[in-house]
């Protein structure tokens, strides 16, 4: 038995769990390529000959610029090296983590788990397995390193995200209606994140809710790989009209952002940051108006950034970070496909 899995071991049965668990490192990766939204409009002019406006795009979404991954990296990639900087930033070794989630929307290969390419490219020996959820992906992996670690199963985690959508993005629709059909997907950019996730003596994660609808689980996604469409490059596209995305979660409601607020009578004054899974400029507008969370509160990338699925809340976290003092609270909240509603309030330990 080697060293770690000795670790791991004595970890499960020597009965040890903590009272809380948080978050004490987080790194990210964006890619260096950039491409406005003016350009994203033009190639697909260019390649389909459809009467694009170059400015259509940022008009609709407010989104100017994304990152987009190269051809030589993968979500794998982007997630290996957002876990490098976590690491280095708490002055972990990668020994150090018994459990490492690979928690994203997009994945490398239908089969084995991505976490495995993540723990070779890290030199890990970690329990490791993927966390699917959409959007939601990377905030179910953090609740999950949570549960892990609060059961006394886990002593340290590294939940990861890598996210490459940009390549799920129909550059050449055939018709104006197909091009609306994937209007969402023009919205893609491309990031990884990270965050270590371990015991914490004050702070850390306070309270995580959840809500999930999914008789509305067709109105977006990418519909190829599975056992429903394993073929078909129709398929490997992302499928979902923006307006009708948006009017699914506007019927969801605030509820679940009611609860926590009665269940840790905190308010939004209460808040340092408010981290909301963004996807477009006006959604985001939107997401103020309708909760009343003030605009100071919110951290905006989607801007600059695009829509990077589960990565978004890992990045807003990481600008953040630097100013937050010991006591600070954030609520995060992820929306994702499917559809379903997180949030997770987090002070600063």
């Amino acid at each position: 038995m080697t060293l770690q899995s000795r670790t791991q071991v004595q970890a499960i049965h020597s009965g040890f769990a903590p009272a809380r668990a948080g978050i004490t490192s987080v790194g990210t990766r964006l890619p260096g390529q950039s491409h406005t939204s003016g350009e994203l409009c033009r190639r697909i002019a260019g390649n389909t000959g459809l009467p694009l406006p170059h400015d259509i795009l940022e008009r609709a979404t407010g989104i100017r610029t994304r990152r987009i991954a190269a051809d030589s990296e993968y979500a794998s990639t982007l997630a290996a090296d957002a876990a490098r900087e976590a690491l280095a930033t708490a002055g972990l070794d990668v020994l150090d983590i018994d459990l490492l989630l690979f928690a994203s929307a997009t994945r490398d290969v239908a089969e084995p788990a991505t976490a495995h390419i993540v723990q070779e490219a890290l030199g890990s020996r970690a329990h490791c397995l993927d966390v699917t959820n959409a959007c939601n992906s990377f905030v179910n992996g953090i609740d999950l390193a949570r549960a892990m670690i609060l059961a006394g199963r886990t002593r340290r985690a590294l939940v990861v995200t890598g996210e490459t959508p940009s390549r799920a993005t129909n550059l050449m629709p055939d018709g104006i209606r197909q091009f609306r059909e994937g209007f969402a997907g023009y919205t893609f950019g491309d990031a990884g994140a990270a965050v270590v996730v371990e015991a914490v003596g004050r702070g850390g994660i306070l309270d995580i809710d959840t809500e999930t609808q999914s008789e509305h689980w067709r109105v977006g996604g990418i519909s190829g790989g599975g056992s429903r469409n394993p073929r078909g490059d129709e398929h490997t596209y992302f499928h979902g009209d923006g307006h009708e995305l948006r009017a699914v979660f506007e019927k969801v409601g605030t509820a679940i952002l009611d609860r926590v607020r009665h269940r840790t009578g905190l308010e939004w004054a209460d808040f340092t940051h408010v981290l909301v899974h963004q996807v477009t400029v006006p959604y985001l507008e939107r997401f103020a108006e309708v909760t009343g969370v003030p605009r100071d509160k919110l951290v905006l990338t989607v801007d600059e950034l695009g829509n990077v699925a589960s990565a978004s809340l890992g990045i807003q976290l990481h600008r953040v970070r630097p100013e937050l003092e010991p006591g600070d609270r954030l609520l995060f909240v992820g929306l994702g496909g499917g559809v379903s509603m997180m949030t997770m309030v987090w002070e600063q330990s």
